[in-house]
């Protein structure tokens, strides 16, 4: 009974993750904002070139599986990859079927840091991840104790660079705003125990 429960919270916790940061990626993509991380890298990649998001996310993501196996094992792994693939595609789907009459782009930016960062310390507690530099801001809190917020907005900037040469001025500083809210809540609101995979 208690392993069914567990399973149950697991599901049920993934499910909630996916479906909040999908809604945060909806309104990132409604406003023509950017985020962090690599949802962030993927949604420049799909503004800049025709493919879109869920496809792009999906793939930048392979190469931190191997980090994600060694580190935290099969089972996080798993998880991870079944986060990034729903992620992957229940966000174009909430995209096109959700529409916004009006979503000014200061609120687009502050819900979207929002539902993310909701989204993803879901997943952080169910013992996954949203890919790629959640898996090494998860190292890093584990192994050298530096918040992965903390890593995430470190790493951010890098991406954030990236879009000055993608985005106009103002919807860029809408996008750090939204980007500092959901690293600052995930700081704030989410701390990891050191847990062994098997």
């Amino acid at each position: 009974m208690s392993r069914a429960k567990d399973i149950f919270d697991d599901v049920q916790g993934l499910v909630f993750g996916i479906v909040m940061t999908s809604l945060g990626v909806v309104f990132l993509k409604a406003a023509g904002l950017v985020t962090g991380q690599l949802a962030g890298l993927s949604v420049l990649v799909s503004m800049a070139t025709p493919l879109p998001f869920g496809l792009v996310f999906f793939c930048v993501n392979l190469p931190f599986y191997l980090l994600a196996w060694r580190r935290r094992g099969a089972g996080f792994t798993l998880r991870t990859l079944i986060s990034v693939a729903g992620i992957s595609l229940l966000s174009p789907l909430l995209g096109d079927l959700i529409t916004f009459h009006q979503l000014p782009v200061p609120l687009a930016g502050v819900l979207a840091g929002c539902c993310c960062s909701i989204g993803l310390i879901a997943l952080f507690r169910h013992k996954a991840s949203a890919g790629g530099i959640g898996i090494f801001g998860l190292y890093l809190q584990e192994t050298r104790g530096i918040p992965a917020g903390w890593v995430q907005m470190a790493l951010d900037l890098l991406i954030f660079t990236g879009a000055l040469f993608v985005i106009a001025p103002d919807k860029l500083v809408w996008s750090l705003l939204g980007a500092l809210i959901m690293n600052l809540l995930i700081a704030w609101n989410f701390r990891l125990p050191k847990v062994q995979e098997a």
